[in-house]
C-alpha cells in the first residue's frame, strides 16, 4: 500500500525542518571569550571578546573543563574561581612579531625573567603573555545551539548593592528596585533578577542577577549613580529624567551612528540623537544663552558650549548655535563618540555609549549613589549534571509511556506515533524559545514537560476517540472531531490558567506560563493535527 501523507503530517515536517535551522546546532570546539579586562595588556593588544581559544601552549581546547585544566597546570599556585580569570597589566605580544631587535629582546627577557610564557591560540590569530598569573579574560563554553539558558543553568553575574553612606529601610530599597529595574529594562537586559534582601542585622540591600553576565558587565551597569547633567558654564539647563525630558530618540533618522574615520592608530565612530525638552527646562535655556556673547574664532557658535556632565565627569562638549541665543528650543541634539582598534570596534562602543545615555535622560539618576558590597560570578546551580539528568529523565519518561501505550492498544505503529510527536513538540517548542531569545531556566523546562504531558493526554483522547467501536456508529472524521472538541477545551482552559501567571508571576511563574502557553499553541495547531492524520491512516491499514 503506497503511503499517502495528508498536508497536515508535511506540515509538521516543515515545522521540524524550520526548528533543526533556528535552533543550530553547532559542534565547534573551544571555548568562547566572554570578556577581556579593559585597560589590562590582554585588551590592548588584541584580545577580544567572541574570540574563540582552541589552544594554550600548544595544546588543544575543547571545553571550558579543558580551558580550566590546562590554566591550573600552567598556574599551579593561582587563585581563580571556575568562570574567571584576574591578570595585572604586563607585557603581552603577537606571535607573528618575530622581527623584534636584540635590545627589545634583552629587555623583554629581563622583566620576564620571572614569568610564564603563555601562547594563546584564536581561530585568527595567536598571542603570547609573559606573567606569573592567569589572563585578564572570562571564558566559557562555546553555545552548542543558539538555545538561551538562564541564571541557574548558564550562570551568571550576582552584585548586593546598597546605598553609600546611607541606610535603607524597606519601602527606600522597594523604589530602588523599582528604578533599577526599569532601568535595566530600558537598557535591554534579558532574564535579570532585581529584589531587595536583608540581612541578620536588619539591613537592607538590593541584589541584581544577570543571567550570562561577567562581574565586569554588571559593574558598569549599576556601579554609577547615572547621573546626567548639561550644563552652561556653571548653570545646569536639565537634568536626565522625565521631569526635563520628553522624549528621546532611540530609532529612525533622528538617532544613530553618523560617521567613522581613522583616529591616533584606530577608529573613532560618531553619533547623535534627539531629545526634547520640557518647557522648564526650554526657559532656563533661554535665560542662560540670552547672556552669552557670540564666540571670537568661531562667530556661528556662541562663546560658550553645552557639557553634558554623566556622574560628575565630563563626557561631550557641543557648541551652541548663535541662532539659539535667547531661544526657548525643546529639540536638542546630542552627540558623542567611541573608538576602538578597528571600525567594528569602535562602531559598537559608539552604539553601547549611546544607549547608556539614552537610558539615563529617560530613567533619570537613581535616588542614591550606589556601593556595591559583594560582585562576583554564579556557576550554574544545576549545570551539565542538572541537563544531563534531564536528558535521562526524558528518556525514561519517553520510554515509560511507549510501554504504557503499547500495553493499552497493542500497536507499535499508534505508540512510535506518541513518541514522535512528543519529541516534535518539545524540539518545535526549544525553537520557538531560541527565535524570542527567551532564557531557559529550570521552571522554563517545567513548562516544556507540562506542555508534553498535556500533549500526550490529548494523544490518548484522539486514540480512545479514533478506536471506540461497539455501539459507536460514528464515522472516524467524526470521532476525531469529537477528540478535538475535547482538546480545544482543555486548551482554551489551559491559557486561561496560565495567562494571570504569565502577567503577575515575575521570574519563576513568568518562565514556566510563557513555555507552558507555547507547548500547549504548538501542540494543538501542528502536531495534534498531524498526529490524529497519522491514526487515521494507521487505523485504514
Amino acid at each position: 500500500m503506497k503511503l499517502k501523507l495528508s498536508w497536515k503530517i508535511w506540515m509538521l515536517i516543515v515545522f521540524l525542518i524550520l526548528s533543526a535551522i533556528i535552533i543550530a546546532p553547532s559542534f565547534q570546539k573551544g571555548v568562547t571569550i566572554k570578556s577581556v579586562e579593559k585597560n589590562s595588556t590582554a585588551y590592548d593588544e588584541g584580545l577580544r571578546t567572541n574570540m574563540i581559544i582552541t589552544a594554550i601552549n600548544g595544546e588543544k581546547i575543547n571545553n571550558f573543563q579543558d580551558y580550566t585544566n590546562i590554566i591550573n597546570s600552567i598556574f599551579p599556585n593561582a587563585t581563580t574561581d571556575t568562570a574567571t580569570a584576574s591578570v595585572s597589566s604586563q607585557n603581552l605580544s603577537k606571535l607573528n612579531n618575530s622581527n623584534i631587535n636584540k635590545t627589545l629582546q634583552n629587555n623583554t627577557s629581563s622583566s620576564n625573567k620571572n614569568k610564564i610564557k603563555l601562547t594563546i591560540t584564536t581561530k585568527d590569530s595567536d598571542y603570547i603573555l609573559f606573567d606569573d598569573i592567569p589572563p585578564s579574560i572570562t571564558v566559557g563554553d562555546i553555545p552548542s545551539s543558539r538555545i538561551k539558558t538562564g541564571l541557574d543553568l548558564s550562570g551568571g553575574a550576582r552584585a548586593l548593592v546598597k546605598a553609600e553612606n546611607k541606610s535603607l529601610n524597606a519601602n527606600e530599597v522597594g523604589d530602588l528596585v523599582a528604578i533599577t529595574s526599569n532601568r535595566l529594562n530600558e537598557f535591554g537586559i534579558a532574564d535579570v533578577t532585581v529584589k531587595p534582601v536583608s540581612d541578620l542585622s536588619g539591613n537592607n540591600f538590593m541584589q541584581i542577577e544577570v543571567a550570562g553576565a561577567t562581574p565586569a558587565d554588571l559593574n558598569d551597569l549599576i556601579s554609577q549613580q547615572g547621573k546626567f547633567e548639561a550644563k552652561i558654564g556653571n548653570e545646569t539647563v536639565f537634568v536626565g529624567g522625565k521631569q526635563d525630558i520628553t522624549y528621546v530618540a532611540r530609532t529612525g533618522d533622528q538617532s544613530g551612528i553618523y560617521s567613522c574615520s581613522a583616529y591616533q592608530g584606530g577608529e573613532v565612530c560618531n553619533f547623535r540623537f534627539a531629545i526634547s525638552l520640557s518647557a522648564e527646562a526650554a526657559q532656563r535655556h533661554s535665560e542662560i544663552t540670552g547672556k552669552l556673547g557670540v564666540n571670537a574664532t568661531n562667530p556661528q557658535y556662541l562663546d560658550k558650549q553645552l557639557d553634558l556632565y554623566l556622574d560628575d565627569k565630563l563626557v561631550e562638549s557641543l557648541y551652541i548655535g548663535k541662532d539659539l541665543k535667547g531661544s526657548t528650543t525643546t529639540q536638542i541634539e546630542i552627540s558623542g563618540s567611541g573608538t576602538g582598534k578597528d571600525q567594528k570596534e569602535a562602531y559598537t562602543e559608539a552604539q553601547n555609549s549611546m544607549k547608556k545615555l539614552q537610558t539615563v535622560l529617560i530613567t533619570g539618576s537613581l535616588p542614591y549613589k550606589l556601593e556595591i558590597v559583594k560582585i562576583d560570578s554564579i556557576s550554574p546551580v544545576l549545570g551539565k549534571e542538572f541537563t544531563t539528568n534531564i536528558i535521562y529523565l526524558g528518556i525514561i519518561v519517553f520510554i515509560g509511556v511507549a510501554i504504557v501505550i503499547l500495553i493499552r492498544y497493542r500497536k507499535i505503529k499508534i505508540t512510535l506515533g506518541v513518541i514522535l510527536t512528543m519529541f516534535s513538540e518539545a524540539i518545535i517548542t526549544l525553537a520557538v524559545a531560541s527565535l524570542i531569545h527567551w532564557n531557559l531556566d529550570a521552571p522554563s523546562i517545567a513548562g516544556i514537560i507540562a506542555g508534553i504531558g498535556t500533549g500526550v493526554d490529548d494523544q490518548i483522547v484522539i486514540i480512545d476517540e479514533a478506536l471506540s467501536s461497539g455501539s459507536d456508529t460514528r464515522s472516524l472524521k467524526e470521532k476525531i472531531k469529537s477528540a478535538f472538541f475535547i482538546i480545544f477545551t482543555a486548551f482554551f482552559l489551559t491559557i486561561a490558567a496560565m495567562i494571570p501567571l504569565f502577567w503577575a508571576g515575575a521570574g519563576m511563574l513568568k518562565g514556566f506560563a510563557l513555555t507552558t502557553i507555547i507547548g500547549v499553541s504548538i501542540g494543538v495547531l501542528v502536531t495534534r493535527p498531524a498526529f490524529s492524520d497519522l491514526v487515521k491512516l494507521i487505523i485504514k491499514e
